[in-house]
């Protein structure tokens, strides 16, 4: 039993770190421009917001080929 709280505790204490980034949270408003940021497609090509501004963009998610999602 000692153990299982040790790991729930350890787990807690990671996940709390994993996830708490650090940088303030900022909510946006209708009409806020975005924050910028950098993503890479899967060719491995990296892509700014702010290399597409005054252009209309669509953001679509999916999992790579063959990996569970």
């Amino acid at each position: 039993m000692k153990f299982f709280i040790i790991v729930l505790s350890a787990l807690a204490i990671g996940s709390y770190f994993l996830f708490a980034s650090g940088e303030p949270r900022v909510e946006l408003k209708i009409g806020d421009e975005a924050p910028n940021f950098m993503l890479e497609d899967q060719d491995g090509k990296k892509h700014k917001l702010s290399d597409y501004r005054g252009e209309k963009i669509v953001l679509y998610y999916f999992p790579k080929a063959d990996t569970p999602g």
